[in-house]
């Protein structure tokens, strides 16, 4: 059974930092890319980064690029998120998802099996 628990939402101000830490409780760890999505009020959910089961390939959405990265620890089993000068549409439910592959990082919601409940991030303007 995996397991994929979402850290380290909360408040910050605009302009702001935060890192969120998602830790995915599964021995095969290293076969899954991982990602993250998120979902504002309304509105579809969106991927934000994802990294590779080796981590030596990143993918960004265009919004967050510049001012997040994204990294995995394959021994500890987790993979963190931080995010630089926040804006206010950074506001979102943010999601860490599990999904197997070869090497490669898909930014489609339908590739990842294996989500967390979600932990929120709001932005103070």
């Amino acid at each position: 059974q995996v397991q994929v628990v979402e850290s380290g939402g909360g408040l910050v101000q605009a302009g702001g930092s935060l890192m969120l830490s998602c830790t995915v409780t599964t021995r095969a760890f290293s076969d899954y890319a991982i990602a993250w999505f998120r979902q504002a009020p309304g509105k579809e959910r969106e991927f934000v980064a994802g990294i590779s089961r080796t981590g030596t390939a990143t993918v960004y959405e265009d919004s967050v690029t510049g001012r997040s990265t994204i990294a995995r620890d394959n021994t500890k089993k987790t993979v963190s998120l931080q995010m630089n000068r926040l804006e206010a549409e950074d506001t979102a439910v943010y999601y860490c998802a599990a999904g197997l592959s070869w090497n490669s990082v898909e930014p489609k919601v339908s590739h990842y099996v294996h989500w967390g409940q979600g932990t929120q991030v709001t932005i103070s303007s």
